[in-house]
């Protein structure tokens, strides 16, 4: 990896710490005591506390604002490229935070400054993963993608080690800190894409080849003439062509393209069961469920959480390179199927729930438990969803199929930051056997449904999703010296040939698109 790579790792990462930092805190305000005083609608006794229906608004507003941003993201990123885009969504974060932190006592101004927050969230995490695989070396795409997970799950313990820090203060200050740090973050990350180039796949198709080339070699650290950047130009610029053959992009070619609707609903089931595994169930109320199990600090097990999955997402970014996307995913879904199963278990047949600290082993089990459920997130599902999610789809169509998946993403995780307090009352820790049986769901889905990608171009994955390769077999699959990378596209233009196989495609001549192709 050269130190470019490296360095574009970390600033575009930074995407992610965002997200995490955001998310992470939001689960201790709920507990910090001048929060309380200041937004609680409801009273027991002496104590306060949050009804179901203002702690999930102002949980869950931060996803509504990262739907509509996720949204958005492709058709701006299409038009002002991915470097300035993403500039802009770090503006619109800031934005939010400014709101929040001038909050005096009004708890939807809390909501309202999530929510703002959320669009730039959202379109970040578009963009984030969008930039890196389009920027970064095939050999090492799916570790860098996955970055993008590690830099939330930093966030998500930092915001965590701060909340401990600030929590016992009785002032505004207790929550306003942590606000107002989140500034540090998007002002680091628009500094450094100044530094960066555009990603060589847009530049490319705007007509900028020579820096597109550039930036691929300075990617490989080789010369330009080097045959791995004279090879991924050529895939580049054969897809290009291609594409160029059915003039301006139509919106519904996303769906009517050959395995395109395939593909769109392969992406949206896959950001939907990285949701419904249940990590979030853990980062956005983890201060409230652990205090539930009767620990007297919760916000030291939210720190404990935070720094499982933060250290346990380093050996992520190894797994995904090392055993692929398909192995990796079935097996942490296998995992924390079993781990939720033994959590939903210990809570619901065993904790003492009037008097937690009667049952004190019970409670240790069930943090056990957690941080091996958070161990086999953060090294399969949590970043490795984002890597195939960024690889699913052909360049024409890329910003505007990630987006319609990150959304899906972020409606489940809105659905469950607002509903879990509502389902948590009524069937307690048996929502745990909820998401046991979506982790099982994911994994049989990626076991019939998703090809294997490690080590490919993206323009071979494109390949072998047009040529119907079995999902079970792709990890043996090797594409035809060029012809199939520029005939297979070519079936993009036409509809109604999406179900032809390869045995079909021998008779076309990568000739009939390059003479009917725009001269690049």
């Amino acid at each position: 990896m050269t130190f470019r790579v490296f360095l574009m790792a970390v600033i575009v990462s930074i995407g992610g710490l965002i997200f995490g930092y955001d998310t992470g805190q939001i689960s201790g305000f709920l507990e910090m005591p001048n929060f309380l005083f200041l937004f609680a609608d409801k009273r027991d006794g002496d104590k306060l506390r949050f009804g179901n229906v203002r702690s999930g608004a102002i949980v869950a507003l931060l996803s509504i604002g990262t739907l509509m941003g996720s949204l958005l993201a492709a058709p701006v990123a299409d038009y002002l490229g991915r470097k300035r885009t993403i500039i802009v969504w770090n503006l619109v974060f800031c934005v939010g935070v400014i709101v929040q932190v001038a909050t005096i006592n009004k708890w939807y101004q809390i909501a309202i400054g999530r929510w703002v927050a959320g669009l730039g969230v959202g379109g970040l995490s578009v963009l984030t993963p969008m930039y890196q695989s389009e920027t970064a070396p095939r050999q090492v795409r799916g570790a860098l993608v996955s970055c993008y997970q590690l830099f939330i799950t930093l966030g998500i313990f930092v915001a965590c080690c701060i909340n401990f820090g600030t929590e016992a203060d009785p002032s505004r200050r207790s929550w306003r800190l942590p606000m107002a740090i989140g500034f540090i973050w998007p002002v680091i990350m628009i500094a450094g894409m100044m530094f960066l180039p555009e990603s060589p796949r847009y530049d490319f198709r705007r007509g900028k080849i020579d820096r597109a080339r550039r930036t691929i070699a300075k990617s490989y650290g080789v010369s330009e003439s080097h045959r791995e950047v004279v090879r991924e130009m050529r895939e580049i610029r054969e897809k290009f062509e291609a594409e160029s053959v059915g003039g301006k992009q139509k919106a519904y070619e996303i769906f009517t393209g050959p395995r395109m609707l395939y593909r769109v609903i392969l992406g949206v089931a896959l950001q939907m069961f990285q949701q419904l595994t249940g990590a979030n169930y853990f980062f956005y109320y983890g201060t409230q469920i652990f205090s539930a199990t009767g620990l007297k600090n919760s916000y030291v097990t939210s720190m404990i959480l935070g720094g499982v999955n933060f250290g346990m997402t380093f050996f992520g970014l190894y797994i995904v390179e090392r055993f692929g996307r398909r192995r990796s995913l079935i097996a942490g879904g296998v995992w924390m199927f079993m781990c939720f199963m033994v959590f939903a278990s210990i809570g619901h047949f065993s904790l003492d729930r009037n008097d937690p600290q009667a049952t004190p082993k019970s409670g240790t089990a069930m943090v056990v438990f957690a941080c091996l459920f958070i161990a086999a997130f953060a090294t399969t599902w949590g970043p490795i969803v984002w890597a195939v999610n960024s690889e699913l789809y052909p360049t024409r169509y890329r910003a505007m199929c990630m987006g319609i998946a990150t959304a899906s993403n972020w409606t489940w995780n809105f659905l469950l930051s607002f509903f879990t307090p509502f389902i948590t009352g009524d069937i307690d820790y048996a929502f745990g056997y909820v998401f046991a049986g979506c982790c099982l769901i994911g994994a049989l889905i990626v076991y019939f449904f998703l090809c294997e990608s490690q080590g490919r171009t993206l323009e071979e994955i494109d390949t072998m999703y047009i040529l119907h390769v079995s999902p079970r077999k792709s990890s043996k699959w090797q594409p035809e010296e060029g012809e199939d990378l520029v005939t297979a596209d070519r079936l993009h233009l036409e509809p109604g040939a999406r179900n032809i196989r390869k045995r079909d495609l021998n008779g076309l001549q990568a000739e009939q698109v390059e003479n009917s192709s725009t001269n690049v």
